[in-house]
Formats: structure tokens, C-alpha cells, sequence
């Protein structure tokens, strides 16, 4: 019975409990411990020992990493139902779990972060004719013909791009100069299937199940909500329509709030892993495909997902 009582006064801590809710779910390292809390890693290994006094956890080294997961103990068994009960009244249990989802997806790609340290070691060699421009046009020729949704998309240089192999762009900006610029340019280069219309990405006026694409390129870090942007994208998706998201990894630079006009000082992984399955898409991907050489090295995150 002490076990009992001593277990639950250690539940009290809110930061022990999600240490639970996760170690319930997946064996972790206390890296990845860090990576989905974001907290330090002294104050994460206090809260361990302690619940692996208590016999509520348990532990294993594996060359240099501890991996941490829920005790084996049955007469544990019974405070299971009070976990996840608690759980409830988390605000941050929503969030720990997409950044779980997050920390155990990049455990899988280890196999693939070794192939891209050859391939960069491989692409630091200057090719004739091999530029990233020449492959992105390549790749804007293979797009089906379908109907894609640019939202946020400025005076649309994408949008126009799209326009040459798509069914039907719609370009959607709040900026009203921005729209009158591009759809004067795309007239004048004689885009028939390329439409600007004046809106907010979090309401765009797009009728619902009609679109077969939706992007927010360089767009989300922009809006007033960020979540319901990225709903109204899965209102205005057809079933079986896809998301990309291009946008900022999270940062620290105050100073693009007044110099590009950002509300947001751009997403974690979590954040949009948590965004997208919030608004009900599936399959999601997210990864950091670029890293600015100079400083303060912005970098850039791609997510995709179908509804």
C-alpha cells in the first residue's frame, strides 16, 4: 500500500505524468525525452530517477544512450487508468504526443541520414549544368493536371510556374497590390488557367472539396492562426487531396516580426505535425530539407499530408 501512495504523489508532478504518457507508449532515449519536452536534460533526469525509485519506470543502456520505459511491475497495473485520466487535463499531452510521433520518425531515418551525409559530400562538386533551377523546372513540367490552391501566394511566381502544367491555379493573397500585380502578370503572359482572388488563408473564399492541392509556401508564419489556416486547407481539399507545407523552423530572431512583417517566428515539427493532424489529415510527413550556410541560418521545413 506505501508504493501505492508514494506512486501517486508522485503523479501529482505534471512533468512526471507526461514523462509517463509517453514512456507508456514508446521506449525513449533521454535525448529524445529532451527533444519532445523541450526541457534540459538534468531537470528530465531528476524526474526519471525518481519514478525509477518508485519502481514506476525502468531503465537500459545501449552503448552511450539510457532508453527509459514504463515498469513491467503488474501491481503497477492499476494507476494506468489514472494516467490516462489525468491526461485530460493536460494542455501540453496534445502536443507531446505529435512531438513523439516526430522524435520517433527521425529514429527511422537513421538509415537515410547517413546516405545524405554521402550525398553531400557527393554534391559539393561542381557539375556543368546542374543547378537546383534547372531541377525545379524539371519537376514543374511533371505536374498532373489538377486543380491547386496557392495560399498566400504573393504576386505568385509559383503560382505561375504551376500554371503551365496545372489544370487551374488559384492564387489567394490579402494583399490587395499583390493580387492586382499578379493577375496583371498573368495576363500578360496569357495564363487563362491562373486566378487571383483577394482573401485570408485562414477563410479563403474557395468553395469546399474542390481543390486537389493546397500550399503554403513561406505563407503560415504569416497568418493570424496558423491552426486554422491549415483547417480551412483541409476544407477546401477534395478526399485524397494533399497539403505542402514550406515554411520556417522555429527560431529565435525577433527581428522578423518588424522586418518581413511575421507573426510567428516559424514551427517546430511538432507544432505542425500537431496543426495537421488537428484538422484531420493523414499520412503526414515532415522533415528540414535546407539550412541557410550564413548566419543566423534559417531553415526551412517541408510537411505534407493527404486528407
Amino acid at each position: 500500500m506505501a508504493s501505492i501512495v508514494k506512486s501517486l504523489r508522485l503523479l501529482a508532478d505534471e512533468t512526471r505524468l507526461r514523462l509517463l504518457l509517453l514512456l507508456q507508449r514508446e521506449e525513449l532515449s533521454v535525448v529524445e525525452i529532451q527533444e519532445v519536452l523541450g526541457m534540459g536534460q538534468s531537470r528530465i533526469s531528476s524526474h526519471l530517477a525518481q519514478l525509477r525509485q518508485a519502481g514506476l519506470v525502468r531503465d537500459r543502456r545501449a552503448g552511450k544512450n539510457i532508453y527509459y520505459a514504463l515498469a513491467d511491475d503488474n501491481g503497477h497495473a492499476q494507476l494506468l487508468p489514472i494516467i490516462q485520466a489525468a491526461a485530460k487535463e493536460l494542455p501540453e499531452a496534445a502536443r507531446d504526443h505529435a512531438a513523439l510521433k516526430v522524435a520517433l520518425k527521425k529514429r527511422d531515418d537513421k538509415a537515410r541520414e547517413y546516405f545524405n551525409q554521402l550525398a553531400g559530400k557527393f554534391g559539393r562538386a561542381y557539375c556543368p549544368g546542374r543547378t537546383w533551377d534547372g531541377v525545379a523546372h524539371m519537376l514543374f513540367t511533371l505536374v498532373p493536371e489538377m486543380i491547386i490552391a496557392d495560399l498566400g501566394a504573393g504576386e505568385g511566381t509559383l503560382a505561375q510556374l504551376l500554371a503551365k502544367r496545372a489544370k487551374k491555379v488559384i492564387a489567394l493573397d490579402n494583399s490587395e497590390k499583390m493580387v492586382e500585380f499578379g493577375a496583371a502578370l498573368a495576363k500578360k503572359h496569357g495564363f487563362k488557367n491562373l486566378e487571383y482572388r483577394l482573401g485570408e488563408i485562414e477563410d479563403p473564399p474557395i468553395p469546399p472539396n474542390s481543390v486537389d492541392l493546397a500550399l503554403l509556401s513561406q505563407a503560415l508564419h504569416h497568418a493570424t492562426n496558423p491552426l486554422r489556416a491549415v483547417a480551412a486547407a483541409y476544407r477546401i481539399l477534395r478526399k485524397g487531396g494533399r497539403v505542402a507545407i514550406l515554411d520556417l523552423l522555429q527560431h529565435q530572431m525577433e527581428e522578423t516580426r518588424e522586418l518581413y512583417a511575421d507573426r510567428w517566428l516559424g514551427f517546430s515539427e511538432a507544432d505542425l505535425h500537431q496543426f495537421l493532424e488537428s484538422a484531420g489529415f493523414r499520412d503526414i510527413e515532415i522533415g528540414v530539407v535546407s539550412r541557410e550556410p550564413q548566419p543566423p541560418h534559417f531553415q526551412t521545413i517541408l510537411a505534407t499530408a493527404v486528407k
